[in-house]
């Protein structure tokens, strides 16, 4: 262990961590469920500078892998990423890096698997493990379940990687047995150090809606010099809490995806650096956000589940000093935390028209799609339309084959003849063909795979080689885009309207668990028994002490949620006006009537793709119920409108 010294300067490992780290270095797959800020990192980090290959980390967030990639950058380990925000030429200098075998870390986010360039490029690279972080995403009982996750295993077949690490902090027991089941991770390898953080004081103060800013102020005045972290569900809502505690003297600022990536970074940097005291914040900040000295975590909204509160009360304290992490409670935006579950159960007409849409290649045949082009058809949002291909893989009626971009371009940064100067023989006629086989514009050129493979013989994977080729060698500049997934159709035959109802029922099941998973979320913040005790039970964790002696419980004060206001009867509302304008826009678009199911998105403000596409925020009657549960609007438009 003088790698730890040496490199990361530590006398010694955190409980847990030496058990991890010794399976991996002795060959084994591992899981390390800690607790956020317990130092999962250094269990990959430090066996990949004693592994012989590349270590490949499958990351979910870009702010994740910038910080980590800091900390590995500042004790001198070769490691890099490949994201989203970096332009061609950059790419291509980290894969050159890996290729050469310079790289010891390599990370990248699950999607960058589906682009056939970069699966080319890392099947050529040697691997010695793959981690992935947030590994509770693998599983559909985890609270941020991502369906490409699913395929991860079989990346690690397709790549010969012999070994896994998965990690996270907020896993239950079933979550667990999941994540083991999917990587054949045996139970003695995996390590789950407890739940319970001494130095957490975990605070519920019941605070009606209308009282909640006052008491954030009120609350956060004494401690304006610390740290601090308040969680809000919407982007208008970080907005206005930001402005009015601005206005009071304090130095915050808000922080949500709505914002450009240069603003975030800027204020994202200002807080790491003690130069902007509080952030207000929706989960879009936090992730991989390794500041160790945030005092406060405050939740001005209620937190989605208790996985995502155990996450985000995690960012506090992670120097071990004690720090405060108070949920201003109230059952106001239940109706919202709600509607963004219900929002991601399909209508069975939309499961419907992609099942119609597979039909039609019939079994053998290869099914083509693009993502956002299906969704549209569907109007099924992407995530649950990407679990519901999952859903048909798992049922054995399609299967993954390959992703590829349907548009290739390039931009000739020499003319035709030096290019092909640089070839002879049947590389050169190959050469020749690609540049014949391309729509010229002006100065880009569209390459023509048809065309290609019909005239010349020249097959796909050979050309994208080429391509890259090319631009490694600095010959063109090259674009790719519309990504296509290819499934192979194992069974097309299915009976429609039967797995149409089965897939319906599952996503109707998966809604009851989410709603499920709120009311616990519920339960444990009107606990009676220790609230630190109580989150860790809930993690399948019984070594935390009976009672702590430092959650509001345990100071005397039992959390009663106040109800929401009572909201004006809905009976006598008119739903024909509310919903006019919609219903005619819906008509000229689709030639019938909405259905019940949409009618009811559109007034509690749901956004899917068909009310992109038609503009619907815009319409008069968008939202005009948000504040009233789902199924009570559903209810009432039972009888209230005929469809």
């Amino acid at each position: 262990m003088s790698t730890l010294k040496r490199v990361f300067g530590f006398d010694h490992l955190r409980p847990g961590q030496e058990a991890v780290i010794s399976a991996v270095l002795a060959g084994r797959s591992a899981a390390a469920i800690f607790p956020t800020g317990s130092g999962k990192s250094l269990c990959y980090q430090l066996p990949a500078l004693h592994l012989p290959h590349l270590t490949l980390v499958i990351s979910p967030l870009l702010a994740l892998m910038q910080d980590q990639l800091a900390f590995l950058h500042a004790h001198g380990i070769a490691a890099a990423s490949i994201d989203s925000a970096q332009d061609r030429e950059q790419t291509q200098q980290v894969m050159n890096r890996a290729r050469s075998g310079e790289l010891k870390i390599l990370m990248i986010s699950v999607e960058r698997l589906k682009n056939e360039r970069f699966r080319h490029f890392i099947g050529q690279v040697p691997i010695s493990l793959l981690v992935v972080d947030e590994a509770h995403c693998i599983s559909e009982w985890g609270h941020n379940f991502r369906p490409d996750y699913l395929k991860l295993p079989d990346y690690q077949r397709q790549f010969g990687i012999a070994q896994v690490l998965l990690l996270t902090a907020t896993a239950t027991p079933r979550v667990i047995a999941d994540m083991r089941d999917k990587f054949a991770i045996a139970e003695a390898d995996v390590v789950t150090t407890g739940f319970y953080r001494a130095n957490l004081n975990l605070l519920v103060e019941p605070q009606p809606g209308g009282a909640r800013l006052q008491r954030l102020q009120q609350w956060l005045a004494p401690r304006r010099e610390q740290a601090s972290i308040v969680y809000v569900t919407q982007q208008k809502t970080a907005e206005q809490v930001a402005e009015h505690l601005q206005g009071q003297g304090l130095a915050v600022s808000a922080y949500h995806a709505g914002m450009g990536h240069e603003a975030r970074e800027a204020i994202q940097r200002r807080f790491m650096a003690g130069e902007l005291a509080c952030i207000v914040a929706t989960i879009a900040f936090g992730m991989g956000i390794d500041k160790r000295d945030i005092r406060n975590v405050v939740h001005f909204d209620l937190p989605k589940s208790v996985e995502n509160y155990s996450q985000e009360i995690g960012r506090a304290g992670r120097d071990g000093q004690p720090s405060d992490c108070l949920v201003l409670a109230s059952r106001d935006g239940l109706s919202v935390l709600e509607n963004f579950v219900y929002g991601d159960t399909p209508e069975p007409g939309g499961i419907r028209a992609v099942l119609e849409d597979l039909r039609a290649v019939g079994t053998g045949g290869q099914w083509e799609l693009m993502l956002g082009q299906l969704a549209d058809q569907s109007n099924i949002r992407a995530l649950p339309l990407k679990t519901l291909l999952v859903q048909l893989e798992l049922r054995g009626v399609i299967a993954p084959r390959y992703a590829y971009f349907a548009e290739y371009r390039f931009k000739l940064l020499l003319d035709d003849q030096a290019l092909l100067a640089q070839f002879e023989g049947e590389r050169r006629q190959f050469v020749e063909a690609l540049l014949s086989s391309s729509r010229r514009a002006r100065t880009w050129n569209t390459l023509d795979f048809d065309l290609l493979y019909r005239e010349h013989g020249a097959e796909r994977a050979r050309v994208v080689k080429a391509l890259d080729y090319f631009q490694e060698k600095g010959w063109l500049e090259l674009e790719s885009k519309q990504m296509t997934e290819v499934y192979a159709v194992l069974d097309g035959a299915f009976d429609l309207e039967a797995l149409t109802a089965e897939l319906h029922a599952h996503f109707v099941a998966h809604e009851a668990s989410e709603i499920t998973r709120i009311q616990a979320m519920l339960g444990l913040f009107e606990s009676r028994e220790c609230l630190s005790r109580r989150l860790a039970l809930y993690f399948g964790d019984e070594q935390a002490p009976e009672r702590c002696g430092h959650c509001s419980v345990c100071l005397g004060r039992v959390a009663v949620l106040p109800a929401p206001p009572e909201l004006p009867s809905l009976q006598g509302r008119d739903a024909q006006a509310l919903c006019a304008a919609f219903v005619e826009k819906h008509v000229q678009h689709a030639g019938q009537v909405p259905s019940r199911e949409c009618l009811t998105r559109f007034l509690c403000g749901i956004s899917t793709p068909l009310f992109t596409r038609l503009k619907a925020r815009q319409l008069a009657g968008f939202a005009a119920l948000e504040d009233y549960p789902y199924a009570q609007v559903r209810d009432w438009l039972q009888g209230a409108w005929a469809t």
